[in-house]
């Protein structure tokens, strides 16, 4: 198995967003929990851009796919 690409923080950095520990711990406790009926791309703290960015890379299976469906998993612990 190959080693990620990138890493959690960087997804955060890809966002435009603080990508260090506290900043992203932060994140996950302001916009935490997700509720189940609402698809990660289509949560409402997003810029239409973050969203765009979400989407394309889950549909694409991207690079960035499995750190985007980790921090869906993390805003809805």
């Amino acid at each position: 198995m190959d080693p990620p690409i990138h890493q959690f923080s960087d997804l955060f950095s890809q966002l435009g967003l603080p990508a260090d520990e506290p900043a992203i711990r932060q994140f996950i406790a302001t916009h935490g929990p997700l509720r189940a009926d609402i698809v990660l791309a289509d949560a409402p703290f997003w810029t239409a851009s973050q969203a765009a960015f979400l989407r394309e890379e889950k549909l694409e299976d991207a690079d960035w796919a499995e750190l985007v469906d980790q921090l869906d998993l993390a805003l809805r612990g």
